[in-house]
């Protein structure tokens, strides 16, 4: 893949998030990477949607962080999005976004429960929040600390971060994940509708409790699962 067609995917995974209403002003980045060229691209920092080209996303050497084509700053969470492509490597997107539903349980401190098959279709279990970031984790490399406390999260909690495409960055907001950006964006706004779905049944029923395994199986596995038959072959 070229630079200028990464830019071109990355810039138009980008535009959709203000598209989705996921994002306002300038909140937000998508990123996707190149492993065969070992590169990132990113949405550059700071700049309004509306003014965006795709000559504007920065490309970035996976490993080093130091950029290759552009003449912006990448955006300030890019050593976020560094960190969790270091570190999964089946990851080809990424989406952080400060979505009013997602943000809402992510300053709550709160895992998403599993309540029903629309979060089961996407999210094979519990949507997980993270720790929250120590003093000195927020004065020092805040921002590859935020990586290290997702990963940290994943890892210590046996989740596959392909198989639950999304985490709640406690105090903070959503990153979702994809095998590209454009599948990363969707699990955003997937993540923003079922934080806004179980806030309103827990509204409706404060006793409720998590999905059944086995409607949480079936619905994810037979669009996920090795023998999968959701949609058109």
């Amino acid at each position: 893949m070229s630079y200028s067609e990464i830019k071109q995917i990355v810039y138009e995974a980008n535009m959709a998030l203000p598209k989705l209403d996921l994002v306002i002003f300038t909140w937000g980045n998508v990123s996707q990477v190149d492993r065969e060229k070992n590169i990132m691209a990113i949405k550059p920092s700071g700049v309004e949607y509306d003014d965006l080209k795709a000559e504007d996303i920065v490309v970035l050497d996976l490993e080093t962080g130091k950029v290759i084509e552009g003449n912006l700053n990448p955006s300030s969470d890019t050593d976020t999005h560094l960190y969790l492509y270091q570190n999964f490597e089946e990851m080809g997107g990424i989406v952080h976004t400060h979505s009013t539903w997602a943000v809402s349980w992510a300053q709550a401190c709160r895992d998403l429960p599993a309540y029903g098959t629309t979060h089961a279709d996407t999210f094979y279990g519990n949507v997980p929040a993270t720790r929250k970031l120590t003093d000195e984790e927020i004065h020092s490399e805040y921002e590859k600390n935020t990586g290290k406390v997702i990963v940290e999260t994943f890892k210590n909690r046996g989740i596959d971060p392909m198989a639950v495409p999304g985490v709640l960055v406690s105090g903070h907001g959503p990153f979702t994940f994809g095998k590209n950006a454009t599948d990363a964006v969707n699990n955003s706004k997937v993540l923003d509708e079922c934080c806004k779905m179980a806030t309103l049944t827990e509204l409706a029923n404060p006793k409720i409790t998590r999905i059944e395994q086995g409607l949480l199986d079936k619905h994810y596995m037979r669009k996920h699962g090795p023998d999968a038959y959701y949609g058109q072959k």
